[in-house]
């Protein structure tokens, strides 16, 4: 497994990011546990949740897998960067009480909290914003934040579907109080198929020095060789994956994918995690496995190498917006 460092930061994480999602909703607690295991001896280090995962009445319920894995097994915590998020109603009954969602310094001091307790640890490595709050204040956020690094309670703080006006301006003010180092990770909708990213968000997280770290970098598992499963195996595709397959357009554009990939000997997933990994500014996609063999496939992914002539096709299928602001100004 390769490594680099988060951003700007000393910290150094795997070029994969081990997406914790599924756990409890689709995987079961004990795979969850093997799969962690796996990722963790293929040198994966880097493991991503939030507390709303696990959904509905179950919303904890994916942080408290990952810390009945650490109670087991102590010694793991030392080897894992452990990120998770907070911005989301935790109320089962899906009202949050006030103060209770978003990101007031009142719900992070809570939401840390009981973060915490779940995950079984006295420490999250990199605590992540998981929405833009257009009623708090960036001021108030960073002192919340400050307090809580203060406390040893957190380390760094990461940003997660922000756009690049947004990383600007946090990054900004924490620059103006001092003694903050502000944002230092954002994760973003990017993928071969959806690469509005590279406009504003990437170029902005390159600007203040942020790490990025894709999420679903399969776009649903568009890019995963859904017209292949069909015809060989009968499987199809459901969802926005399915809706998007009826537009003739698209459907073509995955078929040329696809034909493209045939024709180099490639697997369509794993080739499009390893497009990922060539990006500028990206840290690392994160990959979210419900099986074992889902993880095995992504590890393939990362010792990939793809060649000029391949990247200049897939440029070519997918191309991208180009340079901002040339990408819309002219």
């Amino acid at each position: 497994m390769k490594y680099t460092q988060l951003g700007r930061t000393g910290l150094k994480v795997s070029r994969l990011v081990l997406g914790t999602m599924n756990f409890g909703p689709q995987t079961d607690e004990a795979d969850s546990h093997a799969i962690m295991d796996a990722a963790l001896d293929a040198g994966i280090n880097f493991f991503d949740t939030a507390n709303v995962y696990g959904w509905g009445e179950n919303k904890g319920r994916t942080e408290e897998i990952i810390g009945t894995w650490f109670a087991k097994n102590p010694a793991h915590r030392d080897k894992v960067v452990l990120a998770t998020k907070v911005y989301g109603n935790m109320g089962a009954d899906g009202e949050a009480w006030p103060n209770h969602d978003k990101l007031s310094a009142v719900n992070i001091r809570r939401a840390v909290d009981a973060s915490l307790k779940r995950l079984q640890t006295d420490h999250i490595d990199v605590y992540q914003f998981h929405h833009i709050d257009r009623a708090t204040p960036f001021e108030e956020i960073w002192q919340a934040i400050d307090v809580l690094v203060q406390q040893g309670k957190i380390l760094y703080a990461g940003s997660s579907n922000f756009p690049g006006y947004k990383i600007a301006q946090a990054n900004e003010i924490a620059a103006r109080r001092g003694g903050t180092i502000g944002l230092v990770s954002e994760q973003c909708l990017y993928n071969l198929f959806e690469r509005r990213a590279e406009m504003e968000v990437i170029p902005a997280a390159q600007e203040y020095g942020l790490g990025v770290i894709p999420w679903s970098p399969l776009h649903g598992g568009m890019l995963g060789g859904v017209i292949k499963k069909e015809v060989e195996g009968g499987r199809r595709s459901s969802g926005r994956t399915a809706e998007a397959l009826t537009n003739p357009a698209v459907r073509a554009q995955i078929q040329s994918y696809e034909d493209l990939l045939d024709k180099h000997g490639l697997e369509p997933g794993e080739t499009a995690l390893a497009w990922l990994l060539t990006r500028p500014g990206v840290t690392g996609p994160i990959v979210g496995p419900r099986t074992a063999e889902q993880l095995e496939s992504a590890i393939r992914a990362s010792e990939l190498d793809l060649s000029e002539e391949l990247l200049t096709g897939l440029d070519e299928i997918f191309p991208g917006p180009g340079p901002s602001p040339e990408a819309f100004a002219w």
